[in-house]
This record gives structure tokens, C-alpha cells and sequence, in this order.
């Protein structure tokens, strides 16, 4: 029997393959996001400085996501290719190489959080108050980042070989503890003292420890298409390599978010508090709409990747046009909430007046964007399942520093806090035009080439 008759990526209806490996991911990131969200409520009832120092914690936090994410991506792709090309035994020892990675990741990690975290969160603002919060909260989340790298990271290594649904029950698990955890740990509830923002973070890491051991108790026992043994585990240079071709442009690309994020609180602090906290606001409620595009691209990637190893290219085309067109649904109901009810967005978090005004103003402005930013994203997730990491590299370099920090602080100085928010579409629509341009020109050489092979 051949690898096609036994794996459904490459033989299974495009469109209901990509719902069936999407939807378990869609939820999962859904309730993470809702956890974002929940979290961020929680901590703004301590008050709004509470809430504005998670705003400056996150582009650290974010650093971690990053590591994680970014070495994720590069596993899913590099794994489902692997299995496309039928090498069974380097795709379970890449899955070895990247717990490892985890690992190694995580000791690091807390060393600098150890160390040097007082230095770090000291270099985005001179108020004690909000130093004092975040480093409250941030430095848990670093001693304890081993519990956020290896439930991520092992997801990514089943949803390589198309099982989305063992981390959807892996995010679910740790996001709903999480949510139940956090008003324990924050308010002091039962047995538990008030820890205030430092709950938050311990309930974070909590979670994430319990949601870590389920994925290690799934890895190892054998049951899935990429095998885990420790035993066989053998270095190999390639793997490192083909794995950081595709995750090291991912992480530098969500480091670049971070730096973004950073740099728009810094001239942002010059308006206060609330428009700190707006921003924080919108990095949260964004989640929502742009998490199930995540979510779709995990069952996205697979395909792909899968179906570029078996040299299938109308398959490829058909996995495209579908993810498109989903994607697009998705951002684009997310402008329509964001137009219609802003006001009752922001309400979620604070009624002060000038909470109020700032952030309706900047999600009513940043949303105007959002139904190109779902195929934008499908067609930068299509160099990365391809194992082209560079021109998702450069197209997230060229959205983030050279267009929209850029353009933030030209439309600060031409119209204040009103006109900084417009630098998001305007970054995004320039953007897109550039990524339809290269992925069209990018596509045509390898469709070219597989029907050569063919």
C-alpha cells in the first residue's frame, strides 16, 4: 500500500480536509485567545496601571512566543515534508531534536529572567509603579518559560504530520485552567494568598506545566505517525539546518512584533497611561480575529507541505484558494465587529473617559485593515510551508520597521495620538500589494518545476 492511500493529506477532498485539520485548532486558539483577553480584564480591575504594565511586559512575553512559535512552524513544515517524501525515520528524529530544543530554550530563558530582568523591563519606562508590576509578572514567566516552549513546540510536531486535534486538547487544557486559576491566584481566593499580577503570571505557568506533561505523554507513547523514541535519537546537521531555514525567519519575524510593540508603547508613553493601555487592548481583542487564521494555518501547513513533497500541485492550488477565502471571512466579520461596537470592547477593560476615547479611536482606525490581513497572512504562511522562510522574513521586516514604525512616529509629529493609529493599514495595505507581487512570481517557478517532475 502507498503513502497516499495512507495518509489523507494526500488524498482526501481539499476543502473538508482543511475544515477537519483546521476547526480543532480554530477553537484552541480561540479559547487561548480568550484567555489573552480574560486575563487582561482580571488584572485591570487591580487597576489601570496593572493593566498598562502587562502592556509593557507583553513585547517580552511576546519574545517567548516567538522562540516558540517560530521553531514550531519550522517543525510542522519541515515534518510534513519529511512524510511527504516518505523519510519516516528523519521525521521522528527531527521530532527529538526540537524537544531537545525546547529544553534548551527554556534554561536560557530563565537565566535571563533570572538576571537580567530588572535591566530589560527598566529600558521601557522610568515610572517605578509600572516597573515594579511588570516585572511582577514577567519574570515567573520567564523562570517557568520551559512550561510555555514544550506544549507548543510538541503540538507543532503532530500537527506536521496532520493531528490537529491532540493540541487543540492540549491548548484547551491549558487555557482553561488558566482561566479558572487566574482570579485565584490575582484575588486570594479559597487558601490561596492575593498574589495580584504575580498570580496572573503563576497561573499561566501553572497551566502550561499541566498541558506540557499531556503533549510529552502523547509523544511518547507511540501511537502517532512520527515515532518517539529516545533511544534512536542520532544528531543530524541537516535537520538543524532544513528546521531553522524555515523557523529562524518565523522567530526573527515575531521579534520584530515584539521590538514593534515596544517601540509603539514608548511613543505612546508620552500620552499616558490609557493610551499605553489602549494599545494593550488591541494587541488582545485583535486575537480574536486573527487567532483563527492561526488556527486555519495549522491545518494549512500540512497540506502543503505534504503535497509539495508528493508533487501534487493542483492540490497545492486548491489548499490555497480555500485557506484564501476562509481567511478573508474571517478578518473581515472582525472589521465589522470592531466598526459596529468598539465602545463595548473597550468597556471590557475600563470606563474611564479617557480609556474610552483613545482606544475607540484606535480599534475603529486599526480594524479599517483587517480583510487583507487574513490572505496576507495564508500567503506568508505559503512561503513557510514550502520551506521558504526569507520572503515571509522580509515582508514582516518591511511591515514593521520600514513601514509602520516609520510612518507611526512621521504621523505622530503631522497629527499626535489621532493620526499614529492610521500607520497600520497604511503599512498593511503597501505590504500586501508587495506579498501578492513576489508570492505570484515565487509560485509560477515552483508549479513549473513540479510539473516538469511530474
Amino acid at each position: 500500500m502507498n503513502d497516499n492511500t495512507q495518509n489523507p493529506l494526500g488524498v482526501k477532498p481539499i476543502l473538508p480536509l482543511i475544515i477537519k485539520l483546521s476547526i480543532p485548532s480554530i477553537i484552541s486558539m480561540f479559547v487561548q485567545a480568550l484567555y489573552n483577553v480574560v486575563d487582561s480584564i482580571f488584572v485591570s480591575r487591580i487597576s489601570e496601571t496593572a493593566l498598562a504594565a502587562l502592556s509593557l511586559a507583553f513585547p517580552i512575553q511576546l519574545i517567548l512566543i516567538a522562540m516558540g512559535v517560530g521553531t514550531g512552524i519550522g517543525t510542522s513544515s519541515l515534518i510534513s515534508r519529511l512524510l511527504g517524501m516518505k523519510e519516516y525515520d528523519k521525521a521522528s528524529n527531527t521530532a527529538l531534536h526540537v524537544v531537545l530544543i525546547s529544553f534548551i530554550y527554556g534554561t536560557i530563558t530563565a537565566l535571563v529572567g533570572y538576571f537580567f530582568v530588572d535591566d530589560i523591563v527598566g529600558t521601557f519606562t522610568s515610572d517605578k509603579i509600572l516597573i515594579g508590576h511588570a516585572i511582577s509578572y514577567i519574570q515567573p514567566i520567564l523562570l517557568g518559560s520551559i512550561a510555555v516552549y514544550l506544549p507548543t513546540i510538541g503540538n507543532n510536531i503532530l500537527r506536521g504530520e496532520g493531528n490537529t486535534f491532540i493540541p487543540m486538547v492540549t491548548m484547551l487544557i491549558g487555557s482553561v485552567l488558566n482561566i479558572i486559576l487566574d482570579p485565584i491566584l490575582i484575588f486570594g481566593y479559597g487558601p490561596f494568598p492575593e498574589m495580584g499580577v504575580a498570580g496572573a503570571a503563576i497561573a499561566t505557568i501553572a497551566s502550561r506545566i499541566i498541558s506540557g506533561s499531556f503533549i510529552i505523554w502523547v509523544l511518547l507513547s507511540n501511537n502517532n505517525r512520527v515515532k518517539f523514541n529516545i533511544k534512536k535519537f542520532n544528531f543530524d546537521k541537516d535537520i538543524i539546518r532544513k528546521l531553522y531555514a524555515v523557523a529562524l525567519p518565523a522567530i526573527t519575524m515575531q521579534c520584530m512584533a515584539s521590538f514593534m510593540i515596544s517601540s509603539f508603547n514608548y511613543l505612546l508613553s508620552d500620552y499616558g497611561e490609557s493610551a499605553i493601555s489602549a494599545m494593550g487592548i488591541y494587541i488582545r481583542l485583535q486575537s480574536f480575529v486573527f487567532m483563527p487564521v492561526f488556527g486555519l494555518n495549522q491545518g494549512y501547513i500540512p497540506i502543503m507541505g505534504y503535497n509539495y513533497g508528493h508533487k501534487h500541485p493542483n492540490r497545492m492550488k486548491e489548499a490555497m484558494k480555500y485557506a484564501t477565502l476562509i481567511a478573508f471571512t474571517f478578518t473581515t466579520i472582525g472589521t465589522i465587529i470592531f466598526q459596529l461596537f468598539p465602545e463595548n470592547l473597550i468597556l471590557l477593560f475600563g470606563n474611564s473617559e479617557e480609556l474610552l476615547s483613545i482606544g475607540t479611536k484606535a480599534l475603529t482606525t486599526i480594524s479599517i485593515a483587517f480583510p487583507i490581513i487574513g490572505p496576507a497572512i495564508i500567503g506568508s504562511t505559503t512561503f513557510q510551508a514550502l520551506g521558504f522562510g526569507i520572503p515571509s522574513l522580509i515582508l514582516s521586516f518591511l511591515r514593521q520597521m520600514i513601514l509602520l514604525l516609520p510612518v507611526g512616529y512621521l504621523l505622530n509629529k503631522l497629527g499626535g495620538l489621532d493620526y499614529i493609529w492610521f500607520s497600520f493599514p497604511i503599512s498593511e495595505v503597501i505590504s500586501f500589494i508587495v506579498m501578492i507581487i513576489w508570492l505570484t512570481s515565487t509560485l509560477k517557478k515552483v508549479f513549473l518545476k513540479l510539473e516538469k517532475d511530474n
